[in-house]
């Protein structure tokens, strides 16, 4: 049987840090294959050293009530997680291709179609739109210092450079990542951490809270702020796509290794010191956004150089998810070429920043956000990271690109019924155990409103993945 053929990029292109990235999906030679897998620790630290975790983690000990210890067990907790996005990142090397073509083989041609276009664009577009909200705010904030109190104008003025900038880093793409995110992780880690050094003063080293949480309500906001928190490492599925160009021998435990510790290091350093900042702002303060007040506790000369980090974060974090998010219209048969699919994202994600940034608040907008981004995010990372360790991370990458009923992945007219079946049914029961302010799942309000939503999404869509795909999976791997 020939082997059918996948889309084959520019012969001329080199994933060189000086040119754009003109490769999308295409399929990775080995010849092309570069890069150790410690290169992505920084990749993944640089989006992570956030002022967005400042605010998470004071949301814990000063809207959900929890203790600096109690919040500190919750913050551990969650970032063990970021196993979950190392493991997928295994899959780019073992496939060669994106993540968005990779998951064919879960939910089949016409089926990926569906979920990627939702998923990948809502995520992608609510994540660009939360993190531009937060350095808009800061900038705008410093701006108002600095005298311009046209709030509209430096709202949409920010947004729209930082934006640009965003949008080049993905039009340059891979190679420009990997090597430029090791000198900003350097630079944010330095600027985070002489913020925190002047912050320190500022904090309540005697805290308890006024009225201690016990027995259930307790219970309550510890689950609450884990599923706050576990949505961050859960959103990460793009891992695969900044995997991919490494060769097929690398280890895979290195790549996981890399992965999970460059996300979870700078989320508990500095996730934990917002639990910290809890006692130190008020709960009026942070529903504003923890940055007006962080830009009163450092020095003057510190603000802009804070301010800066903030949106060197940004860009690296939103670069990175906009990269990324360019090569799903291709995976859903769109002709576009990447490039072009970058600017129309970043165009998107603009639009919705600036709407965003003037009708709300950042604390009531990133934590609603959040936790509704599970329904999507926790079932379909579960059913990822199942499938990889089901298939032991072999792919057919050529099949992968097959789009006929002969295909390995065409499955029941298109549609992998057991990869759809578990994210629909992980989905629900996801939102059946979530609780917020306006959606209490009937289950979670059954058990007096404890958000279950993360373990119990994960546990039912990957025992239903197992249950349902296991066979055909040793079957194909037989054959």
């Amino acid at each position: 049987m020939t082997k059918p053929s996948a889309p084959t990029p520019d012969d001329t292109f080199v994933d060189a840090a000086g040119q754009p990235e003109t490769r999308g999906i295409e399929i990775i030679a080995p010849s092309e294959r570069h890069g150790k897998a410690r290169e992505l620790f920084a990749v993944w630290a640089a989006p992570n050293v956030s002022v967005l975790n400042f605010t998470m983690g004071a949301t814990l000990t000063l809207v959900l009530g929890l203790e600096v210890w109690q919040a500190l067990l919750v913050i551990l907790a969650s970032c063990l997680l970021w196993i979950l996005p190392g493991i997928v990142a295994v899959s780019g090397p073992a496939a060669g291709t994106s993540g968005s073509v990779i998951t064919r083989a879960i939910y089949g041609i016409r089926g990926n179609r569906i979920v990627i276009a939702f998923y990948g664009w809502f995520i992608s577009g609510v994540f660009l739109a939360l993190n531009w909200v937060a350095s808009t705010f800061m900038g705008v904030e410093l701006l108002r210092r600095m005298g311009l109190d046209n709030q509209p104008l430096a709202i949409i003025g920010v947004t729209v450079v930082v934006s640009a900038i965003t949008v080049l880093v993905a039009v340059y793409g891979h190679a420009l990542i990997l090597r430029a995110y090791t000198v900003v992780t350097t630079v944010l880690l330095v600027i985070f951490l002489v913020v925190t050094g002047f912050l320190l003063p500022h904090i309540d080293w005697a805290f308890t809270q006024p009225k201690p949480l016990g027995g259930h309500d307790l219970w309550v906001s510890l689950c609450v702020g884990f599923a706050i928190l576990a949505s961050t490492p859960l959103s990460y599925s793009n891992s695969a796509d900044l995997a991919r160009y490494l060769p097929a021998e690398t280890k895979p435990a290195s790549i996981i290794a890399a992965t999970a510790l460059g996300g979870a290091i700078p989320c508990f350093l500095f996730t934990g010191f917002g639990a910290l900042l809890g006692t130190a702002v008020t709960e009026d303060a942070l529903k504003l956004g923890i940055e007006y007040s962080l830009l009163d506790m450092i020095p003057a000369w510190l603000g802009p150089i804070f301010v800066l980090g903030v949106v060197v974060n940004t860009i690296a974090l939103n670069g990175m998810t906009t990269y990324t998010s360019s090569m799903v219209f291709q995976s859903i048969g769109v002709p576009i070429k990447r490039i072009p699919s970058a600017i129309l994202i970043g165009a998107l994600g603009t639009v919705f920043t600036i709407v965003l940034a003037m009708s709300t608040s950042l604390i009531s907008a990133v934590n609603l956000m959040l936790q509704f981004l599970l329904i999507i995010s926790v079932p379909t990372m579960a059913v990822y990271v199942t499938d990889i360790l089901l298939r032991k991370r072999r792919y057919d990458a050529f099949e992968l690109f097959e789009e006929s009923k002969s295909g390995a992945y065409w499955f029941a007219n298109g549609f992998g019924l057991a990869g759809l079946l578990s994210a629909v049914i992980g989905g629900v029961a996801t939102a059946m155990f979530l609780s917020t302010d306006i959606w209490v799942g009937p289950l979670a309000d059954a058990v007096g409103g404890l958000d279950l939503s993360v373990p119990v999404g994960l546990l039912v869509s990957a025992g239903l993945y197992v249950l349902l795909a296991r066979p055909a999976i040793r079957k194909e791997a037989a054959a």
